[in-house]
């Protein structure tokens, strides 16, 4: 072999490497940084990555599926992919990007779009709830403890926003949760630093493409704008775009709002929600003195 010869690289190696050196700092020094900030991987966890084929739940497969080649941490990871319906075309986008991307994933069907179809209110609401339920009992039959989802730092500053401007509370999205219906397992969000453009600029950077919203409802309610998945989807657009717009203004907008879900300060409101039961400032009004704010 000829000396100083440089090895060619296969493509999913170049995807690796990608994230490892241009993305850096975007991707995996985020995704580090939130396993660790919010324990979300402990020694001897077996994590179920749910991969819906879209590019959120596909790099994390990738991230999580890096992390175990690359610690020393002991844990163990399954690549999971719920089918509720999807069209054909859809089904073999995923199983093409999954095996281009050298992710073993293992494929089970739930027919859920078959009964959301049949419901007349709130759709998006009972798909997100039986998805859910349904990953987690597949997942621990599988022998896994967690489940993890590709949210992103995106969707915790879009939710936090819908929820002052659209339902009325001050409300966020928490990196992990335990589970009330299934004992002993828990959700993660191993994505929760990562900015969704860059997530974006990546997979143009790779040349990749991945499935799009895939639910049929949506999809005909292009032509009815008054369904439920319309109104969320159009909801959740519009927020982006205010963000986008707030953005030009301030460009550290997206990490101020991000910032504060962290540093709530309690005192200074006059009502908050916990373990489900309302409160008033007025419980502890003569216990507080001026915290100096105003």
């Amino acid at each position: 072999m000829a000396q100083g010869k440089t090895r060619e690289l296969s493509y999913v190696q170049k995807v690796e490497r990608s994230i490892s050196t241009t993305y850096r700092e975007r991707l995996w020094t985020p995704f580090i940084s939130a396993i660790k900030r919010y324990k979300l991987i402990e020694e001897k966890d077996s994590i179920a990555v749910c991969i819906s084929g879209g590019k959120d739940s596909m790099l994390l497969a990738k991230l999580m599926q890096m992390l175990l080649r690359h610690t020393d941490f002991q844990f163990d990871v399954k690549y999971l992919v719920m089918d509720p319906g999807y069209n054909e075309a859809n089904r073999k986008k995923i199983e093409s990007n999954a095996s281009l991307l050298e992710i073993p994933v293992t494929i089970f069907d739930s027919k859920i779009f078959d009964v959301t179809d049949k419901v007349g209110k709130s759709p998006c609401y009972v798909c997100a709830k039986m998805r859910r339920g349904h990953l987690y009992h597949m997942a621990k039959d599988m022998g896994c403890n967690k489940i993890a989802l590709g949210h992103h730092m995106s969707d915790v500053i879009e939710t936090t926003v819908m929820a002052m401007f659209y339902g009325a509370q001050l409300q966020g999205m928490m990196p992990k949760l335990h589970s009330l219906n299934f004992e002993g397992m828990e959700l993660i969000r191993p994505m929760y630093c990562i900015n969704e453009q860059d997530i974006i600029n990546w997979t143009k950077y790779n040349g990749l493409d991945f499935i799009q919203c895939a639910c049929p409802l949506a999809e005909r309610s292009k032509e009815t704008a008054n369904e439920d998945s319309e109104t969320n989807v159009s909801k959740r657009k519009e927020t982006k775009e205010l963000i986008k717009r707030l953005k030009r203004i301030n460009p550290n907008i997206e990490k101020n709002i991000f910032n504060s879900v962290h540093a709530v300060c309690i005192e200074t409101f006059p009502g908050y929600k916990a373990q489900g039961e309302q409160h008033s400032f007025l419980e502890n009004y003569d216990k507080i003195e001026d915290p100096g704010i105003f």
